[in-house]
């Protein structure tokens, strides 16, 4: 059987970081799979819509009917503008589900994601949904420092969110992360002289994010 991957990117650059982070995992991961399914939802360039009130029904009605299989989420349309709701959730829910590896490439802004990928989570998420044993990669790239021991760790929201909400809620623990640091020191002269260690930060992560894609 064929592996699929279902890739993801938020960053509103054409050319970014976490976009070349995304690309290097999801190539690696190609090479090792030639007869996989590749599938790539740019979710900047065709935003996802935030969910509504609609879509609050059909998730009141999953979950007062107990229904964990996402294969059954149809059966909570009952009106048009459920129906319309769910004309949305459906192809993004298939693509979920289809995957083997989701990878989502997506910068730190304001200390956590992007809006455009918090709508698609929005969307695709309904109560007591398991995704185990499916893994998750983060592809992700910062404009100063958080890791361990920096002054800023503790506003890294980013990491943490995705960490938590991909194991709380979808019970699913294996999340790998992969990212680059300090990407504003090439335009921020604040951090000019930190650029070295952003160029170091970027050629570790994508080693690493080759390396990755070729065991996922």
């Amino acid at each position: 059987m064929s592996s699929t991957l279902l890739h993801l990117d938020a960053s509103p650059r054409r050319r970014s970081f976490s976009r070349e982070l995304g690309d290097a995992v999801a190539d690696a991961w190609r090479t090792v799979h030639p007869d996989g399914v590749y599938l790539h939802r740019d979710l900047a360039l065709d935003p996802v819509p935030h969910i509504d009130e609609a879509w609050t029904e059909l998730c009141d009605y999953v979950l007062e009917h107990q229904i964990t299989d996402p294969h059954r989420y149809r059966e909570a349309v009952r009106t048009q503008a459920q129906a319309e709701s769910w004309a949305v959730v459906e192809p993004l829910l298939a693509e979920l589900v289809t995957a083997d590896v989701v990878l989502m490439a997506t910068p730190m802004y304001n200390f956590s994601i992007p809006a455009s990928l918090k709508a698609w989570i929005d969307q695709v998420t309904f109560p007591k949904m398991s995704l185990a044993p499916r893994r998750f990669v983060v592809a992700y790239a910062r404009g100063g420092a958080y890791g361990p021991g920096t002054p800023r760790q503790a506003y890294d929201h980013q990491e943490r969110y995705l960490r938590d909400f991909v194991r709380g809620h979808y019970a699913v623990d294996d999340v790998a992360f992969v990212g680059t640091e300090l990407v504003n020191s090439l335009v921020d002269p604040a951090l000019t002289a930190r650029r070295a260690q952003h160029d170091d930060s970027r050629a570790a992560a994508l080693a690493a994010a080759r390396t990755l894609g070729g065991t996922l």
